[in-house]
């Protein structure tokens, strides 16, 4: 491993009021003590003790650059288990850059995006799920999302597959102590019990892969597309929605010709919500475009909103709509509520199997019931608890899915009355697709690929 000192800005390079750099590396004492002054002139740097603050100046050669705190971490107690330093200084754009030049002037090199946590990683103090539950974190849109990073974080997911390794492991020792003596270890019996056990693992793991779809929805957000007529209120929904005016809103017929994305935060899920052209039949090519585009989002939406207007009945744009639901999980939601209905819950309900519900955009009224419908349609009305595991990412899915696909390759083994040393190659394919969900098994450009994707001084 590359144990070159290296050193990154720790916060936004942005005017705020306090800015850290950070240094981790062999050589972080000794870089820190090139640069920084204490107060106290008789201290050292490399006699402190750690998890201590020490106030005074940065220095590049003689030039003072600013007054900050500097905080000491000794290995094997930091974040990247390496001595780790952290200069706390005003949070001006030129005052943290000229900082960390003048530290990487001093003998450290600038860290690579996410190599502060590559270096944990590799130094043993987190694992590969951890790691990217790490920028799960950083990322993270809402309360949810937030607490499911940081059960990750603590280790739920590497608790739960070594679990599922050991019980793996086992089999695969004691079918190969057997085979080797024969003599002394029986394999009478040992397939139907081998089945029973790996049923229950293979349970367990789908069990994971079911939470991947709101683990989805939890980390990426609910891509969320509202359609209608023209002016049946989609971008008036919209505004209520956010809070804001966002979308124009006009008595005109067509108002809207382009995609306008937002996102909405409802407690403990995120919306990617897409307002679309109202969907009809149009000479106007600008707006024939709006409509195609509308058609396009809709098939690859996760959820449909269909805005009708509750004062006018259905008709071919409608029937349209209505089709395009077809399939998909969606919402139907009367909008004009405070109006004379002539299109009525009852009678919708009757044309779809979707859940319909009364609302009037210009009034807010049934935004509420709209905003617990769409958790009931996702969620079944929980969304996940602070101790449950939810799989969010696709690379751990993927080995998940491996792992079970070796499973089940042995009870297909154990159906064809296959030879038992015969098992022992599927259990370790799915003990290795485990082990890739830690990073046990991982290949160095998968352990780069990972960490690129994280920001500079994380």
């Amino acid at each position: 491993m590359d144990s070159d000192t290296i050193a990154a800005a720790a916060t936004a390079m942005t005017d705020s009021g306090i800015g850290i750099v950070r240094i981790s590396g062999d050589d972080a004492f000794s870089v820190l003590e090139r640069v920084f002054r204490p107060k106290n002139e008789n201290k050292r740097m490399k006699d402190q003790p750690a998890y201590t603050v020490h106030y005074g100046t940065i220095y590049d050669g003689e030039e003072m650059l600013d007054e900050v705190l500097v905080l000491f971490m000794r290995a094997p107690h930091s974040y990247t288990k390496e001595d780790t330093v952290e200069i706390d200084c005003h949070g001006g754009v030129f005052v943290m850059r000229r900082i960390l030049e003048t530290v990487v002037k001093n003998g450290a090199r600038y860290a690579q995006p996410g190599e502060f946590t590559k270096r944990a990683f590799l130094n043993g103090r987190i694992d590969l799920s951890q790691a990217e539950a790490v920028m799960d974190l950083i990322q993270a849109r809402n309360q949810l999302s937030m607490k499911n990073s940081l059960s990750q974080l603590k280790g739920s997911i590497q608790k739960k597959i070594r679990e599922l390794r050991e019980k793996i492991l086992y089999e695969m020792a004691f079918l190969e102590s057997a085979l080797d003596d024969p003599e002394h270890i029986s394999l009478e019996g040992y397939s139907e019990k081998l089945s029973v056990i790996l049923q229950g693992l293979l349970c367990e793991i789908e069990d994971l892969l079911r939470t991947s779809e709101n683990g989805r929805f939890l980390k990426e957000g609910i891509k969320t597309v509202i359609l209608g007529k023209p002016n049946a209120g989609k971008s008036s929904l919209l505004n209520v929605l956010l809070g804001e005016e966002r979308a124009i809103v006009t008595d005109i017929a067509g108002t809207t010709r382009d995609i306008l994305e937002e996102q909405l935060q409802l407690p403990g899920v995120s919306l990617n919500i897409l307002d679309t052209a109202g969907i009809r039949f149009t000479d106007d090519p600008v707006e024939r475009i709006g409509v195609l585009r509308a058609r396009q989002q809709a098939e690859n939406a996760d959820l449909l909103l269909y805005v009708a207007d509750s004062s006018r009945s259905l008709d071919e744009s409608d029937e349209e709509i209505l089709a395009l639901l077809e399939g998909k999980k969606a919402i139907v939601l009367l909008n004009k509520s405070d109006l004379d209905p002539v299109l009525t819950e009852e009678e919708m309900k009757k044309r779809t199997s979707h859940p319909v519900l009364s609302i009037s955009a210009k009034e807010e009224m049934g935004i509420r019931e709209l905003e617990a419908c769409i958790r009931e349609l996702f969620f079944q009305g929980e969304i996940v608890s602070n101790q449950d595991i939810v799989i969010t990412n696709l690379r751990q899915k993927e080995a998940l899915s491996s792992a079970g696909e070796s499973l089940r390759m042995v009870l297909r083994g154990i159906e064809e009355q296959m030879p038992e040393d015969f098992y022992s190659i599927d259990l370790m394919d799915a003990y290795v697709s485990l082990g890739r969900i830690l990073g046990e098994e991982a290949g160095e450009d998968l352990i780069n690929e990972i960490f690129g994707k994280f920001c500079m001084g994380k």
